[in-house]
C-alpha cells in the first residue's frame, strides 16, 4: 500500500492533528491540576482509543483491515511514543502550557536534523537555515531571566519534541504499507499494554468530571493520532511537521 505524494491535503491534516492535540494538552494539564496521575492518564489516553477503534472495527466488519506483517515495527513505533508521552504530559504538568508549547516548537528542528542525519535525506540550506533560527529562537524566549523555568520541565519539554521528531519518521515508514486505522490501532493496543503493569499502583476513584477529561483525553488524542498518521502518509516529514 504505497500513498500517493498530496503536499496539502498532508499539510491540512496535520493542522488539524494540532488543534486536537492542543487541545489534548490542555486537558492533560486541567487533569494533572485534579489530581489525576501520570502513568493513569497515559494508560486511559489509550485505553479509550482502543475500545472505540475495536468496537467500531468490530460493528463495521473491519477488523480485517487491522492484518499486518510488521507487528514488531508497530511494537517499537508504540514505545517510542510511550517515551515521548510521558515527556509530552510531563512537560505539560510540570511546566506552565505556553512554556511547554514554546519546546514543543523545537520538533521540526529535530525533524529536519534527523531527516539529514539518520535518514540521509536532502534536507538544503533554506531548512538549515530555519534550524539555526528557530533554536534561537527557542533560547531567546525560554532564557532563565525571562520567567522561572523547571529544568526538570524543559529536559521533559525537549525529550518530547525529539520523541515526536522519531515517531513521525516512523510513520512515515508505516504509512507506505500499512493504514492509518492499523498504525493506530497497534500503537494503542501495545500502549496499553506498557502501562498496564503500573495501573494498580495509581488507579484510584474518579468523579464524574475527572473520568469525563479522561475520556476527552483518549478522543482528543485518537483523533489527533489519526490525523497524524495519515498526514505523513501524503507528505514528507521535513515539510509536514512545521503545521505544529
Amino acid at each position: 500500500m504505497h500513498s500517493q505524494q498530496k503536499p496539502f491535503r498532508a499539510l491540512g491534516l496535520r493542522l488539524a492533528s494540532t488543534l486536537a492535540i492542543s487541545t489534548m494538552f490542555m486537558l492533560v494539564k486541567l487533569a494533572g491540576q485534579h489530581g489525576i496521575k501520570l502513568p493513569e492518564m497515559m494508560f486511559w489516553r489509550q485505553a479509550v482509543p482502543l475500545v472505540m477503534l475495536f468496537g467500531w472495527l468490530a460493528s463495521t466488519g473491519g477488523l480485517h483491515r487491522l492484518r499486518t506483517n510488521r507487528l514488531p515495527i508497530h511494537f517499537r513505533r508504540a514505545f517510542t511514543g510511550m517515551v515521548g508521552m510521558a515527556f509530552n504530559f510531563g512537560s505539560v504538568m510540570l511546566l506552565p502550557l505556553a512554556v511547554s508549547t514554546i519546546f514543543g516548537f523545537t520538533t521540526p528542528l529535530f525533524a529536519v536534523i534527523l531527516t539529514a542525519t539518520v535518514m540521509a535525506g536532502s534536507v538544503g540550506k533554506w531548512r538549515w537555515l530555519a534550524v539555526v533560527l528557530g533554536l534561537a529562537g527557542v533560547l531567546l524566549i525560554a532564557r532563565p531571566s525571562a520567567m522561572p523555568v523547571s529544568p526538570l520541565g524543559a529536559f521533559a519539554g525537549l525529550g518530547a519534541a525529539l520523541s515526536v521528531a522519531v515517531v513521525s519518521h516512523q510513520l512515515r515508514d508505516l504509512g507506505r504499507t500499512e493504514a492509518t486505522i492499523a498504525t493506530v490501532f497497534y500503537f494503542t493496543l501495545f500502549g496499553v499494554l506498557i502501562m498496564l503493569p503500573a495501573l494498580p499502583f495509581v488507579l484510584t476513584s474518579h468523579s464524574p468530571l475527572q473520568w469525563a477529561m479522561l475520556v476527552a483525553i483518549g478522543t482528543t488524542g485518537l483523533a489527533g493520532q489519526m490525523l497524524m498518521t495519515g498526514a505523513l502518509r501524503y507528505g514528507a516529514v521535513a515539510s509536514v511537521i512545521v503545521m505544529d
